[in-house]
């Protein structure tokens, strides 16, 4: 998936807003900010970190600084060379949709981070932090950790295409003390918008979202026909 065709796909399905999230990098996420710059589609930054327990965490940011700042964070406890053999091209591309870079880092890998520092480092620069796909038997919350721990402050759960948050919350008591989010978690086209997030709020913003999450100054996540 290229920026370009990521911001033509969102608006053909009547998204709104959009999150940009690969594994371990933030380097395209910029890009596609930059390509729907004029489009009407709200992007936020962001990147998936995989902790040392194996746990995918959401870190969505206000701005393209903050997600650079933590992706060099995440750089410096990532090791391991990519194999293009085996688990393809890591490509880096501008908001034209222009190879500009071949990532060499294992970003498929574990992070030497903890959770619970994943989660720090995310608030440390003003993030959302949100638990993928908790409902997975891998790479979950609950299923690498069995439980969330009192020290990791998540901000909310994201439930995937193939469950429902009345599953969840039934499977995983812990879930409802918690927002819950779905989303497409998409890596071909095709996907985007297969799931989305039904938000009350003012406008498509990162703001917006976070008050939202809150559940604050009425604004709030909608439930309605959620999974």
């Amino acid at each position: 998936m290229t920026p370009r065709a990521i911001v033509r796909t969102a608006l053909d399905r009547g998204l709104d807003m959009i999150a940009v999230c690969d594994h371990n990098s933030a380097r395209n996420a910029s890009a596609t900010v930059r390509a729907a710059t004029g489009s009407g589609l709200t992007v936020i930054p962001g990147l998936e970190i995989t902790s040392s327990e194996e746990v995918h965490v959401l870190g969505l940011f206000p701005s393209e600084a903050e997600a650079d700042a933590v992706q060099e964070d995440v750089y410096a406890h990532l090791f391991g060379e990519n194999k293009e053999e085996v688990f393809g091209y890591q490509v880096v591309v501008d908001e034209f949709d222009y190879v500009e870079d071949l990532d060499q880092r294992l970003l498929i890998g574990a992070t030497t981070l903890s959770t619970e520092r994943v989660v720090n480092l995310i608030h440390k620069f003003d993030g959302l932090a949100v638990a993928s796909h908790v409902d997975r038997p891998a790479f979950g919350l609950f299923s690498q950790l069995g439980f969330i721990p009192e020290t990791v402050a998540l901000d909310a759960l994201e439930v995937s295409r193939h469950s429902n948050f009345e599953k969840v919350r039934g499977t995983f008591p812990q879930a409802g003390s918690y927002p819950l989010i779905s989303s497409s978690d998409a890596h071909y086209l095709k996907d985007i918008g297969a799931v989305v997030t039904l938000a009350r709020m003012a406008r498509p913003s990162f703001d917006e979202l976070k008050l939202a999450l809150a559940d604050r100054e009425g604004r709030a996540i909608v439930e309605v026909g959620a999974g």
